[in-house]
């Protein structure tokens, strides 16, 4: 088995362990009422948008997510936290350096031997999730999963999902589609998005995420025989009819959006290998992008 299915089925018992973590470190968390900015690269990035749209939804205050190449210096926060699984990605630390001292700051790692742990003000290491793919799986929904718990938003049947996740057969067929579309409301907007980058990462697929009731408008043209479209949550109505008369394959997530993103794990893997391509070494990338300011 490559590194990544070792990782991404290991996800149910990381989402145990990053649970039980998070009253002890609720410090390092942000506090109600706080003005948040979450902030990381890739998949790190599509972790924060959907925090902070929990983290909104659940009234515990203003909460922003960028990707830290595009972070607004001109926005005053009480807290910025750092999602960072190897602590060593470029514009990460160059961000905590330049609000030091102006915001709180806490990072949130894998790795506890990387600049990271010099670079903010508050350290969480989930090196217990950390993994050696450069395809993030475990790390990432980890990640998640300790906030969300910080949130109270976290529950027992979240990990049976996620065990229905790896456990269950993929849909008939959808190994074979020529193209992949996930949807997403409120929260799992960021994880749809993360699935569509396992996709293109893993297996070279021609994917795509949108928010659900935005597919209608112009998206949807490109649905037809031989597409999948996947949506994580609750489907709006209508939706799924309107997806079927193209044609196009409908997935319909009947389980927690973070078990569905581990389906969605697994249908890369399941297509890398059917492509006779390494889901453990992503064409282009490495673990960690570390830029050369020679």
């Amino acid at each position: 088995m490559s590194h990544v299915q070792n990782e991404l089925a290991s996800q149910p018992e990381c989402w145990e362990r990053a649970a039980a973590l998070a009253g002890s470190q609720a410090a390092a968390l942000p506090a109600a009422g706080e003005r948040v900015a979450i902030v990381g690269c890739g998949t790190s990035w599509f972790m924060a948008q959907a925090v902070a749209a929990l983290r909104e939804g659940a009234g515990q205050g203003e909460t922003d997510a960028f990707a830290a190449s595009e972070f607004p210096f001109s926005r005053t926060y009480d807290r910025v936290i750092a999602l960072s699984r190897s602590g060593t990605t470029t514009e990460v630390l160059e961000l905590l350096g330049r609000v030091r001292g102006q915001a709180r700051t806490t990072a949130i790692t894998g790795d506890p031997k990387t600049p990271v742990m010099e670079a903010a003000d508050d350290i969480v290491v989930l090196d217990f999730a950390d993994e050696q793919s450069v395809v993030q799986t475990r790390f990432a929904t980890t990640t998640l999963t300790l906030l969300r718990a910080h949130l109270r938003l976290h529950t027992d049947a979240v990990v049976a999902d996620g065990r229905t996740a790896l456990a269950e057969p993929l849909p008939e067929g959808l190994v074979d589609c020529s193209q992949f579309t996930f949807l997403g409301r409120g929260w799992s907007n960021g994880l749809a998005q993360e699935a569509a980058l396992k996709m293109r990462e893993a297996s070279l697929s021609w994917t795509e995420a949108y928010p659900a009731m935005e597919y209608r408008h112009g998206p949807i043209s490109i649905t037809t025989e031989g597409t999948a479209t996947w949506m994580f949550g609750e489907t709006p109505e209508g939706l799924e009819e309107q997806v079927r008369s193209t044609g196009g394959m409908w997935v319909a997530g009947g389980l927690d959006p973070l078990a569905e993103l581990v389906r969605a794990q697994r249908l890369a893997v399941a297509i890398a290998a059917a492509r006779g391509l390494d889901p453990d070494s992503p064409r282009h990338l490495t673990r960690s992008v570390i830029l050369d300011e020679g």
